[in-house]
């Protein structure tokens, strides 16, 4: 009897464990993950703003208080810089890597000076900024991710209509762009 209870029982984890692990390996196997949806929004290493409605990608901003814009890079070959200023209320930045796991993020209150300024790159070409750190990088904030290709998920917040053109401005004004070196 204890052998069938058993039995019943690994079969029962079993096919639950099974259920998850299709459940949750689905957006991979579909192309519908976020990172294939926002790589299809257009050329890489440019900002791109999100609309209340869902665009081609699938994407959309469903806050009405929050403006979005999405931009997927890719690190193999040299570093990505984002940027961004401008006078509004908050902002914040996620980066993710390929697999959509969060590799950094942080906000206006963290920055320097509260601007947008990160460099992400391989650890490879970071220690190799580092060994001579061009002037234009002294206040940068460097993120080191082990996959090559990922996305930036940039938000401000618009509390209220006035505040709509600011945030807009901000986002469209955001750079995305491969770090070519030091430009002084």
């Amino acid at each position: 009897m204890l052998r069938v209870l058993f039995a019943i029982l690994a079969g029962l984890f079993g096919a639950a464990l099974l259920h998850l692990v299709i459940i949750l390996s689905l957006p991979h196997f579909t192309g519908r993950d976020a990172a294939t949806r926002v790589a299809a929004e257009g050329d890489l290493d440019k900002f791109y703003l999100l609309g209340a409605t869902d665009d081609a990608a699938g994407l959309s901003n469903d806050d009405p208080f929050v403006r979005t814009a999405v931009c997927a890079f890719d690190i193999e070959e040299s570093p990505v810089r984002l940027t961004a200023k401008g006078n509004v209320p908050f902002w914040s930045i996620a980066l993710y890597d390929e697999a959509s796991n969060e590799v950094f993020s942080m906000n206006d209150r963290t920055s320097v000076g509260g601007a947008l300024d990160v460099l992400i790159g391989t650890p490879i070409q970071l220690t190799e900024l580092r060994k001579a750190l061009p002037p234009d990088l002294q206040k940068t904030i460097l993120v080191e991710s082990t996959r090559s290709q990922g996305y930036a998920v940039l938000r401000t917040l618009a509390p209220q209509a006035s505040f709509d053109a600011a945030a807009r401005n901000f986002l469209a004004e955001a750079g995305c762009d491969e770090y070519a070196g030091s430009s002084n």
